[in-house]
């Protein structure tokens, strides 16, 4: 069922799909950003022994934002599932946070740990942990710059480039020339529009948010964080492990890769059915 409610800057649409028959296990909250609801539905799937509720972050799919602010933050995102969990009367619950997801999920329970019994939070982006941090700063900051002054087509294609890159990031990564951006099937056209969710919303305030380690580590949470097993070396798996780091954890290998719970969403294709089995071993401990 799909429900919405109203925060401040947004109305957020959020969805609960009940067990088959009553469940004692805590609901399951599945995350990202800036993916929306849509991108669970197979993940969703493998787990109709327990209520699962999903939801459109503020500026996607459903969600609409009120504001006029340029960016939205991760402490935004995380009151904004902070009362989601309120609304559907679910905590506290397990979550599952991926990616940009994963860095809100974690600004979540550092402020309200008690509404979180186990975070799993699979590859955050948080690039000022990284070895590299410096160029990779620069890298993002770079793709915002070029976003405003050419639009979304060459700097999607900047972006796809860096997350799929494997190690450090070099040097003057942003202002390197990019493949075409047709190569991708992006426009090569500037549409004047500057309000892409990624490049426009959440890239930069995401990836260069800094974790509340101190708040994280006295959380009642248990934190876990995820890896894929195909995405070693890449900014968002070496992010991973570095926050696992900060936090005295070895980080978990899931199968797959960044995106290793898809079934065909968006026309990609993970390793869906092993890799719920992984996250239901992981939150039973």
């Amino acid at each position: 069922m799909t429900h919405t409610i109203e925060v401040p800057g947004a109305v957020i649409a959020y969805d609960v799909r009940e067990p088959a028959t009553p469940s004692a296990e805590p609901a399951l909250v599945l995350v990202g950003s800036p993916m929306d609801a849509s991108g669970f539905v197979t993940l969703a799937g493998h787990f109709t022994d327990r209520r699962v509720i999903t939801y459109d972050p503020r500026g996607t799919g459903r969600s609409k934002r009120t504001d006029p602010a340029p960016e939205s933050t991760p402490v935004q995102h995380a009151d904004d599932i902070r009362r989601v969990i309120e609304a559907a009367a679910a905590g506290p619950v397990d979550l599952f946070a991926s990616s940009g997801g994963a860095v809100n999920a974690l600004a979540l329970v550092a402020a309200h740990p008690d509404l979180v019994r186990v975070l799993v939070a699979h590859e955050p982006p948080a690039v000022r942990l990284l070895p590299d941090h410096v160029d990779a700063e620069a890298a993002v900051l770079g793709m915002r710059d070029l976003y405003q002054r050419s639009g979304l087509g060459p700097a999607m294609v900047k972006f796809i480039e860096i997350v799929s890159l494997k190690g450090p990031i070099p040097p003057g990564f942003a202002g390197e020339p990019g493949p075409d951006p047709a190569t991708f099937g992006l426009p090569t056209e500037d549409d004047g529009s500057r309000d892409d969710v990624l490049l426009g919303q959440n890239l930069v305030t995401c990836c260069l948010y800094q974790p509340d380690f101190a708040a994280l580590k006295a959380a009642t949470t248990r934190i876990v964080l995820g890896v894929g097993a195909e995405s070693e070396g890449e900014l968002a798996h070496r992010a991973g492990r570095a926050v696992a780091g900060r936090l005295g954890l070895e980080p978990t290998v899931f199968p797959s890769n960044h995106a290793g719970f898809l079934g065909g969403e968006y026309g990609q294709h993970g390793d869906p059915t092993a890799f719920a089995d992984a996250l239901r071993r992981v939150l039973a401990g």
